[in-house]
């Protein structure tokens, strides 16, 4: 009998190697069909809370940001691509365009939250996928009205939820709960609340985690 595990998936929509992660675990989950059951959760992160809706060149950005030059951010693409090339996920070629700011994003994914984990999940790869492999604005509401819809929730709904700035302390509570864990870098996937597993991990790694808590659970 499989044995049920609490998966928080704490991440951004504007983080590459939280696309990667989220794809890898799902390709880990989908090897231990049978082991392991997961109760997936996805749980808000901003890389950057202060950004201004007009958003920031990437490049500027991860200049003023890290101090790196075009080239090595070039690099950087390329070896996220390719890790994500093997997982399933397609990265545009062009790059990333501009960074902006998610909070509207993850007060959508609250609400998707409410109508049920797989609602809430086909979201959060719907949203990874319109930014990181179409460069869509994840802070338009339009955009994000948009992607509900296409992953079958209410759009007009939708449209409310974001006009209306619901969900707002929530999400922020949320946000201090995990950084009060210590969470400071994203992708971070927390099994049963006490067991951490960080970063953008390949599916082998994350199906040998997943398989080694689930015996001790058992």
């Amino acid at each position: 009998m499989a044995k049920t595990l609490k998966i928080d998936f704490v991440s951004d929509v504007a983080c590459p190697w939280c696309a990667v992660g989220l794809a890898s675990l799902e390709t880990a989950l989908g090897k231990l069909q049978g082991e392991v059951q997961a109760e997936l959760h996805f749980q808000p992160f901003e890389l950057n809370p202060q950004m201004g809706p007009e958003g920031q060149d990437v490049t500027e950005h991860l200049t003023g940001k890290y101090g790196s030059t075009p080239e090595q951010q070039a690099q950087s693409r390329a070896a996220i691509a390719q890790r994500g090339a093997s997982v399933g996920f397609q990265f545009r070629k062009e790059g990333r365009g501009r960074v902006w700011n998610t909070f509207d994003a993850h007060r959508l994914l609250y609400w998707a939250g409410e109508q049920g984990a797989q609602q809430q999940r086909d979201l959060k790869m719907a949203l990874l996928k319109s930014y990181h492999g179409e460069g869509r604005n994840p802070a338009d509401h339009a955009v994000l009205a948009d992607v509900a819809a296409s992953v079958g929730l209410d759009r007009q709904q939708a449209a409310e939820v974001l006009a209306g700035g619901r969900y707002t302390d929530e999400v922020r509570e949320s946000e201090r709960h995990f950084q009060q864990m210590g969470i400071q870098a994203v992708p971070s996937v927390i099994v049963n609340g006490r067991h951490l597993i960080q970063g953008g991990q390949p599916p082998e790694v994350f199906e040998q985690a997943l398989r080694q808590l689930a015996e001790q659970a058992a």
